[in-house]
């Protein structure tokens, strides 16, 4: 149904119609308290005078009533001409605005109500003006005539009856007064009100739309995996409690997202992931940064994990105990909210992990759950023989064999076996209960509303189980996620979900769902990712040629993360059937790639660590920083000037490569400043058993202080990158939505990627082997300019340096 359907238009418009009126009596309301107050202070004096005959009398008791009357009858009439005269405005205004500002749309009809309560006030001030002569003269009258001689006892009454008169005539007005003030406050109570609900109402509008939109397939996904009315109630329930609870910022950007559901394919983003403590100490310290993340033109910040973990068993903020609390050494989830809201103003999005798969041990559900509590238990997996655990054991690989092995862990305490994929002190999540989904849920739109722009859901592939299967992208997987997008687009549409699926690439592309019906926005290019090391490795640029094939023909809307490093190591998760075919056979090309990157090899500059070992097959992963691989560890440590140049000019091209591929480029913080790999986390007992700490080292803000001095490392190396940055912004042949090919170039070390964008065509040549070469590409199509250098040429025999790259771009 579209948006456009005319009964809808008109049921919006009525109820922000509403909305506005509604503000508009408040508005009148609280002007009728002035009104009253004026009324009751200028009448007592005429009453003072009035109680000295009865004539005068008569004329201040009709005084109080005719000004009552009058304010009744004249500020009824100008509150409803006002409305009238502005409610047209208001709706208008209202109509052509979303309906999450149509109470602010309202506001001009408060000014325009006002006046007319004021002009009443003042016709009643009028007439009280104009009956003074009359009841001055009378008094005056009066008191010219002849006093009569009276008895003093009859004087005296009669003095008494005029004082008591008075008296009276004044509580009779200030009991007036009082009325009318607290007739005033009700009106005013009751039209604010009023003006609350009907703005609530134009609000709830947006959030009804999208879920009556949604709302069929949602409940369908639910009711099939968990047949539970009462529950998919609940999270419709609380889905609509986190909409209301959502700020009018976040609001106001959801709409314009919404518009623009392609405004994260820009050619203007440029990602970073950093730890917080090891960035800037805490979340206020990331804000105080803002600036150099600024100048290193990042707009899209992934903060690792830092929600609260147990110290020693967090499996580096992995293992979550709360997943609505920050942790306390990091600060608070108000840092947070001010941090988010100060990367808004710079137009910079903030990402952050969201672990679905399992909890802490130390999490309250899991607390609950080892104290017998069945409820607790049930969001688990626990079994108390060992006969199912073993039957799951035969069929579901390990992912830590050497420090963590096996699926399960038991727990003599209580007498069960629970299920931990990973390490002991993390418990898997049983999403067969809904429960456990729609609680999850809940902490999904939690964390969206401090401001998180992009949610990355921690190792996706994972979180649905059964028996007799890997318990690995499994149906119900795809089922989960799904929804999850769904409730997101239904509260808060400008949040984008990004999956980290660490497989190949047949297991990858699905959990982008389809275009129809969409999982992730975005995924981690991960196979690319170790490719591009396997081609740093062996020269050979084929297999890295193929996989960018394989990405340039999925449809438009998957998008990639594309990134050199990160947090986590490297797995060699090659396309060994294509490599098989070229004699290199799986188990000895893991291990040349692991001796080469560790420096073991005659012609390498790379130094780094192994992960994971398992002497059986001789199977591990590596881990180091960018610098670290390229060379400029070694060069530096051996102070070789020839091999810096080298190694700086690999990092630079290798970069300008992933700036060209299609999706979001995302540099690993420290990165941009050529940091090696820091050894000291072997000093450290909760980190020396894992390798992976090797480029989790503190940000070297020593380096960051030469950024702008060419004659250093981390000055070249900054500034190389800020120059591709700044040409790759300006040109639109970089937008992630962009066509792309590669071109065959006829040398095994040579890759050519093809780029266009509406009427903009490039080439980028990358060369990875540290020879001069010549790149035998021929376009005949007309002039080339090097968006580099400015040189004019043919896109024919182009020669490229050792460990060099050109773009060149059509005239």
């Amino acid at each position: 149904m579209k948006r456009t359907n005319t009964s809808k238009k008109k049921s919006r418009k009525k109820r922000v119609t509403a909305a506005a009126a509604a503000v508009e009596t408040a508005a009148a309301a609280t002007t009728e308290e002035p009104a009253a107050k004026a009324a009751a202070k200028a009448e007592p004096k005429a009453e003072a005078k009035a109680a000295a005959e009865p004539e005068v009398k008569a004329a201040a008791k009709a005084e109080p009533k005719a000004e009552v009357k009058a304010a009744a009858k004249a500020e009824p009439k100008a509150e409803v001409k006002a409305a009238a005269k502005a409610e047209p405005k208001a709706e208008a205004k209202a109509a052509a605005e979303p309906e999450v500002k149509a109470a602010a749309k309202a506001e001009p009809a408060k000014t325009e109500a006002k006046p007319a309560v004021k002009e009443a006030a003042k016709e009643v001030e009028a007439k009280a003006a104009a009956e003074k002569p009359a009841v001055k003269e009378t008094v005056e009258a009066e008191e010219k005539k002849p006093a009569a001689k009276e008895p003093a006892p009859k004087k005296a009454a009669k003095k008494a009856s005029k004082t008591s008169a008075a008296k009276k005539a004044t509580e009779a007005v200030a009991k007036t007064a009082a009325a009318a003030k607290k007739a005033a406050a009700e009106a005013a109570k009751k039209a604010a009100e009023a003006a609350a609900k009907a703005a609530r109402t134009a609000v709830d509008e947006e959030f009804y739309y999208r879920m009556e939109k949604k709302n069929d397939e949602l409940r369908w996904l639910y009711m099939e995996l968990y047949g539970n009315d009462s529950m998919y109630a609940e999270l419709c329930d609380n889905l609509h409690r986190f909409y209301m609870e959502r700020n009018k910022d976040l609001k106001a950007m959801d709409i314009e997202r919404e518009k623009n559901p392609e405004w994260y394919k820009s050619n203007d983003m440029l990602g970073m992931m950093l730890y917080i403590d090891n960035f800037a100490g805490n979340i206020k310290g990331v804000e105080s940064k803002l600036d150099y993340l600024e100048k290193a033109n990042v707009n899209y910040l992934h903060l690792m994990p830092f929600l609260d973990t147990v110290p020693g068993k967090s499996d580096g903020g992995y293992a979550v105990k709360d997943f609505r609390k920050v942790r306390e050494d990091l600060g608070t989830m108000e840092d947070l909210e001010h941090l988010t809201a100060a990367c808004h103003k710079k137009n910079m999005n903030v990402c952050m992990d969201f672990v679905m798969n399992h909890t802490s041990e130390d999490h309250e559900w899991a607390r609950r759950a080892r104290a017998g509590e069945g409820e607790y238990m049930s969001r688990y997996f626990f079994f108390d023989n060992p006969q199912i655990p073993q039957q799951f054991e035969q069929t579901v690989p390990q992912v830590f064999p050497r420090n963590a092995p096996g699926n399960f862990t038991w727990l003599p305490d209580i007498g069960h076996y629970v299920m931990t994929t990973f390490y002991p002190y993390q418990w898997d999540l049983n999403y067969r209960n809904p429960r456990v989904f729609n609680e999850m849920m809940y902490n999904f739109l939690f964390l969206a509303n401090k401001g998180i722009d992009v949610i990355r859901i921690d190792a996706v592939p994972y979180i649905w189980k059964e028996l007799g299967t890997p318990c690995r992208n499994l149906r119900r997987v795809h089922t989960i996620v799904r929804m999850m997008r769904i409730i997101g687009e239904i509260v808060c549409p400008s949040v984008l979900l990004l999956g980290e699926v660490v497989m190949e690439p047949e297991k990858v592309v699905p959990y982008f769902g389809t275009v129809e019906k969409p999982e992730c926005h975005m995924l981690y290019n991960v196979t690319t990712m170790a490719t591009t090391w396997h081609t740093v490795a062996t020269r050979d640029v084929s297999l890295l040629k193929r996989q960018l094939d394989i990405v340039a023909g999925l449809p438009k809307e998957y998008v990639f993360l594309n990134y050199l490093r990160c947090h986590d190591d490297i797995g060699w998760g090659l396309d060994y059937d294509f490599l098989k075919a070229r004699g290199q056979e799986e188990v000895p090309h893991k291990k040349f790639l692991n001796d080469y990157f560790q420096g073991y090899t005659e012609n390498s500059t790379s130094r780094g660590e192994l992960y994971e070992y398992d002497p059986n097959t001789q199977d591990a992963r590596f881990c180091a920083t960018t610098a670290s691989m390229c060379g400029i560890e070694k060069a530096g440590f051996e102070q070789d000037n020839t091999a810096m140049e080298k190694a700086i000019k690999l990092d630079v091209m290798l970069h300008a490569y992933m700036f060209t591929q299609s999706g979001i480029p995302v540099i690993y913080s420290g990165d941009e400043v050529a940091q090696v790999n820091d050894y000291t986390y072997k000093n450290d007992p909760n980190k020396a058993h894992d390798s992976r700490y090797i480029h989790r080292g503190a940000m070297r803000w020593d380096l960051a202080e030469h950024v702008d001095d060419a004659n250093t490392v981390e000055g070249k190396l900054f500034q190389s990158l800020s120059e591709l940055e700044k040409i790759r912004k300006t040109e639109k042949v970089f937008m992630t939505n962009a066509d792309m090919w590669t071109v065959e170039t006829y040398d095994p070390s040579i890759l050519c990627i093809g780029r266009y964008y509406d009427g903009e065509k490039m080439f980028g040549l990358f060369n990875f082997s540290e020879y001069d070469k010549t790149a035998w590409i021929n376009e005949t199509d007309g002039m080339y300019k090097n968006m580099l250098t400015g040189e004019v040429r043919k896109a024919a025999g182009v020669d490229i340096p050792g460990y060099g790259f050109c773009w060149l771009k059509k005239l």
